[in-house]
């Protein structure tokens, strides 16, 4: 066991780093209150979500695994394929919000869904969403929700 331990030094030393190169959320706002609420509405293992800096497209908070968030799924617009980090570049411009839903394999037992939009009450901050699965939402769901979310987890201002 002793000859695992240095592997974690080197690699938790790189989280830091990482966690310190990227803006933070909002003053006030509890990262794990805001992670409990996402879980507790979209969580499932093929969900990410990427709350990031409009126009530069900086993430300041993630939820969901790096293959969730890594990997490509239909953009439903055609035959391109996405992540959800690429559709972060174009999120929330002049209030642009995207809700997408399509198969995404060939037999259509499954879909993914996209959701992406400014945070509401947070000028200057967008989300995305991604969700596939064989009971995936709507896009415009998967938004709904999220929205919901992103206000109990303290990131948008109550209504």
């Amino acid at each position: 066991m002793s000859l695992i331990r240095p592997a974690f030094g080197p690699l938790a030393a790189l989280a830091v780093l990482a966690a310190a190169c990227s803006p933070p959320l909002p003053s006030g706002v509890d990262s794990n209150r805001l992670q409990n609420a996402v879980g507790d509405a979209v969580g499932d293992p093929n969900t990410c979500v990427l709350i990031a800096e409009a126009g530069t497209g900086r993430n300041v908070w993630r939820y969901g695994s790096s293959r969730s968030c890594g990997t490509a799924w239909p953009a439903c617009s055609g035959t391109e394929v996405r992540t959800v980090e690429q559709l972060m570049k174009t999120a929330g411009r002049e209030g642009a919000e995207i809700w997408a839903s399509c198969p995404s394999n060939a037999d259509r037992s499954r879909t993914v869904a996209w959701a992406a939009g400014p945070v509401p009450g947070r000028p200057g901050l967008v989300f995305t969403a991604v969700m596939e699965g064989a009971k995936t939402p709507p896009g415009i769901v998967l938004g709904d929700k999220l929205r919901g979310a992103l206000e109990r987890g303290g990131l948008s201002p109550a209504r």
